[in-house]
């Protein structure tokens, strides 16, 4: 069996896009959000070689499910520790994330975790999956990534597009994708 292409999730930057998509789009649906961190992953993979998060995506019903994003937005307490931080600036109410505190918390997400391609990317995916409704958002996931995903969980090597170069990626990913820093 090949070795299928792992990155080392990166939480700090989960959880400076999470701050900035609450900001941005006070009230971001789950839905919206999750979907916002499957487009920017996708696309910065294709133009810059590396997700922006590297999340375990499952398929499920209505898209890709970035567990760890899916986790940390629910509030799981490992991802404080994870983190070091004692609370989440923002809080899920229902299905809606909104900011925790509005006196303790500011919409000054601290983004330097990001890159300026992260930024890009994040700021992109917002906008498109914001524009788009819940049955769109959710059409727009379901293409060959996530159709081929074995035991729910999908691929990396699935995202890439079809290109002349995507055997060479795909090597190249598989090789050095655990030991890159996101």
């Amino acid at each position: 069996m090949e070795k299928r292409i792992r990155f080392k999730f990166a939480a700090e930057k989960a959880l400076a896009a999470i701050h900035y998509m609450v900001c941005e789009s006070p009230g971001i649906d789950l839905h919206g959000m999750m979907k916002t961190c499957y487009f920017a992953d996708k696309s910065h993979l294709e133009k810059h070689k590396r997700p922006v998060f590297g999340a375990t995506y499952r398929a499920m019903r209505f898209g890709p499910v970035p567990l760890e994003i899916y986790e940390m937005a629910k509030g799981e307490s490992y991802w404080l520790a994870e983190l070091q931080v004692d609370s989440l600036p923002w809080r899920l109410d229902g299905y809606k994330l909104h900011l925790a505190d509005t006196q303790t918390n500011s919409c000054a997400p601290d983004l330097g975790a990001l890159s300026k391609t992260d930024i890009d990317e994040i700021q992109s995916a917002l906008q498109l999956a914001c524009s788009l409704s819940f049955d769109a958002r959710t059409r727009a996931t379901h293409g060959d990534d996530w159709q081929r995903a074995e035991l729910g969980i999908m691929q990396y090597e699935d995202m890439i597009p079809e290109s002349p170069n995507k055997g060479e990626l795909v090597a190249y990913l598989r090789e050095t994708a655990h030991n890159l820093r996101l």
